[in-house]
């Protein structure tokens, strides 16, 4: 899979050798003779018919007739057969969009609760990348939460600046409809070369925040206040973390995509749903910085 490595944990199909025991399209069994024969019907030799029937006529005998039924029945697509479609993927994540939005009108109301969708965005968040088979209840959970962080953050940027909510979700819109229609065109792709250094970055930064925090806590220090020949640090490494989140969202498309050749299980499409609301709290959070540092230097 070439998807985000920091959720991967994709069930995969047998389609794929790397992927489970689930199939994309039949049953594949030994051929005495040592080859491969795979039909979507169940088990046969040639010559004398030895059928494993599925739709409710295992063990049975199958008259010529309900054979004929049975291949002209037509090819089960991916509803048939219990995979993932793209629609799956649109209503997970619209699902989940929305619980962000009502955590963060909920926060924005009674700011107290940020402190309840940190610690909770940030538990559920590790138990979400690490759960081996997804679950809807804790994706869920984990984008009301993130909005719960969502909102009392926001509010904080919005008594400084008022109107830079508005342009910081503009903005994370923008980005997100670029990279998915460059994605969708094939002008940009994520590579292996890439997706190592954004590891690399990734978890560099993760560790400057939790370094920062601490300091920020018990020592009364910012570094993002630090200035570079004018420029405040802050500006420079959220810019920097920008485009991390950006690469980001093109490892959650190259998910999806995967995903969805591959004949993943539906259910995976609860954990696409979950990288892109990662991948886009992200964004919206680092472009929030951005312009609260634009907007510093301007009034300056």
């Amino acid at each position: 899979m070439a998807g985000n490595p920091l959720i991967n944990n994709m069930t995969k199909p047998a389609g794929d050798p790397r992927f489970g025991q689930f199939g994309a399209g039949g049953t594949t069994t030994a051929n005495p003779y040592g080859q491969q024969v795979q039909s979507p019907y169940g088990t046969y030799q040639q010559g004398s018919y030895t059928q494993q029937a599925p739709y409710g006529y295992e063990n049975q005998q199958v008259s010529a007739g309900q054979l004929n039924d049975m291949y002209n029945a037509g090819t089960a697509g991916p509803v048939d057969t219990n995979r993932i479609t793209i629609n799956d993927i649109i209503m997970k994540t619209g699902l989940n969009l929305g619980l962000v939005v009502v955590g963060a009108v909920i926060s924005w109301y009674m700011p107290i609760l940020m402190f309840v969708g940190f610690i909770g965005g940030l538990v559920l968040g590790f138990v979400n990348a690490l759960k081996k088979k997804v679950s809807p209840a804790l994706v869920m959970t984990y984008s009301l939460m993130e909005g719960l962080l969502l909102g009392g953050f926001s509010l904080m940027f919005e008594a400084s600046y008022p109107g830079i909510v508005v342009q910081a979700v503009l903005a994370t819109v923008i980005v997100f409809a670029t990279i998915l229609a460059l994605y969708s065109s094939g002008k940009v792709r994520a590579t292996p070369k890439l997706t190592r250094f954004f590891m690399i970055a990734t978890i560099s930064y993760a560790v400057f925040c939790l370094v920062n925090l601490v300091a920020s806590f018990f020592f009364d220090f910012n570094a993002r206040g630090v200035e570079v020949m004018g420029v405040p640090l802050g500006l420079i490494i959220g810019l920097f973390a920008v485009l991390l989140a950006t690469y980001s969202l093109l490892l959650d498309f190259t998910h999806a995509s995967d995903a969805i050749k591959m004949g993943a299980p539906e259910r995976e499409s609860w954990r696409i749903a979950f990288g892109l609301i990662v991948s886009l709290v992200w964004l919206y959070v680092e472009i929030l910085r951005v312009l609260y540092y634009v907007r510093s230097m301007a009034d300056d």
